[in-house]
């Protein structure tokens, strides 16, 4: 599978801690993928560019890998923060 809904990917990759603050966040309006406001159902495929903004500031990365699972320390693979 090589598409992930955004919700569901910033849960796996451990970005954001559960899928319900990820989906609160995308119908918020705080995340952008690819330059445009993203729905939690969004998919997402790697070379995707994503901008989560927070009270304190923006958090910007790319999407390397999608996976369904992953492991606490092979998490931080699956994107890279630019």
């Amino acid at each position: 599978m090589d598409e992930m809904r955004i919700d569901k990917f910033l849960k796996v990759s451990r970005i954001l801690k559960r899928r319900t603050v990820a989906q609160e966040a995308c119908a918020g309006g705080k995340v952008c993928v690819n330059g445009r406001a993203a729905k939690p159902s969004h998919c997402v495929k790697a070379g995707d560019v994503v901008e989560i903004t927070y009270a304190t500031g923006t958090l910007k990365f790319k999407v390397l890998n999608i996976k369904q699972t992953t492991k606490k320390d092979e998490a931080a693979g699956l994107y890279e923060i630019l």
